[in-house]
């Protein structure tokens, strides 16, 4: 019976185990890729126009699902469409906790 539980057990941790976010990677795929319109001299704060967003500080959930929707077409940008569409599921992952991870003016932690 323990054997069948421990079994059952590591097929369920197999099935859940997710690769985490990589904020350095992110960050390497961040300066690769969004840095010419939305990071001025590295600095996340200031984008190349004003009408671009800001990445600094974004809440993790609100960039992967950003990305995504300009994957499945949810949103309509023809550059961000470009952009997202070589995203893998870890890349996206991984730029939302770099961009999280930085400070940004967009709204206070809690």
């Amino acid at each position: 019976m323990k054997t069948k539980f421990a079994i059952a057990a590591a097929l369920l941790a197999a099935s859940f185990s997710v690769q985490a976010a990589d904020i350095a990677a992110g960050k390497a795929k961040a300066e690769a890729q969004c840095a010419a319109c939305h990071a001025v001299e590295g600095n996340w704060n200031k984008t190349m126009d004003p009408s671009y967003p800001k990445l600094a500080g974004q809440h993790a959930d609100y960039i992967a699902n950003t990305l995504k929707q300009y994957q499945k077409g949810g949103r309509n940008n023809a550059i961000m469409a470009g952009m997202a569409a070589g995203l893998s599921q870890q890349d996206i992952k991984d730029l939302s906790a770099f961009f999280a991870s930085l400070e940004g003016d967009l709204y206070l932690k809690k």
